[in-house]
């Protein structure tokens, strides 16, 4: 389960520039349950990331409820908890912590993560060395280690070459099929047909329209929706 209640609103400050604001979510209220799987849908700047870092526990909102039920596993920050003195192995626990394992469990994910990765030695040294295709692959890893009650997602993910990018998906294709509730962002509508069957339409921090993913993406391609915003 998850609901926003009593009119969810989220401000972003820009640094420098006078001290600017922005009120990057405002009047939010939706209550999403077990089999749900939602297509957040948008524009560049209607507030899509924003709603998801809200979601995840990120972002704390200023004004309103977020309430869930179950483990989330937000696959937006993926860099997220990233110490680049630490080992490999060493970030899988971090990151495994973040996500709300204790360190016994995330110790149990070094195998998922070693086949997954297969970044051999380099998992003992210090991610400072890794490129950045391996630290992506890595973390993607861990992220898709276990499988939450609860996924946030912001666009599909591509980590490394074309075989890798491959294994990538399948593994995501079955994560997404076993979550109780599934929350998709994306600009790519042939994927939101593929795993999603309601909609989420947001412009301007505000959800403008819920209903079927067709009606949905069918008001999300009308010229005249707003298209300002921040995401």
């Amino acid at each position: 389960m998850f609901r926003f209640e009593r009119s969810v609103q989220q401000r972003i400050e820009a640094k420098g520039g006078g001290g600017v604001t922005v009120h990057a979510l405002r009047d939010i209220s939706l209550h999403l349950k077990t089999g749900d799987r939602v297509a957040l849908i948008g524009r560049n700047g209607a507030g899509k990331t924003t709603m998801l870092r809200a979601m995840s526990g990120v972002y704390e909102p200023e004004q309103g409820e977020i309430r869930s039920s179950g483990n989330i596993s937000a696959l937006t920050d993926l860099m997220l908890g990233v110490d680049p003195e630490a080992s490999g192995y060493d970030f899988v626990i971090t990151r495994g912590i973040v996500m709300g394992l204790t360190k016994a469990q995330a110790k149990g994910l070094f195998a998922d993560v070693e086949a997954f990765t297969q970044l051999g030695d380099y998992l003992h040294l210090p991610v400072r060395s890794y490129s950045t295709g391996m630290l992506l692959r890595l973390a993607f890893a861990i992220s898709t280690a276990i499988v939450p009650d609860i996924l946030l997602m912001d666009e599909m993910i591509g980590v490394g070459d074309s075989q890798f990018i491959e294994r990538a998906n399948l593994r995501l294709n079955k994560l997404m099929s076993q979550v109780e509730i599934l929350v998709l962002a994306s600009h790519n509508e042939e994927i939101l047909r593929a795993f999603c069957s309601t909609g989420v339409v947001m412009s301007e921090g505000r959800i403008v329209h819920t209903g079927p993913l067709a009606e949905c993406l069918a008001l999300h391609n009308e010229p005249t929706l707003p298209a300002t915003g921040l995401s």
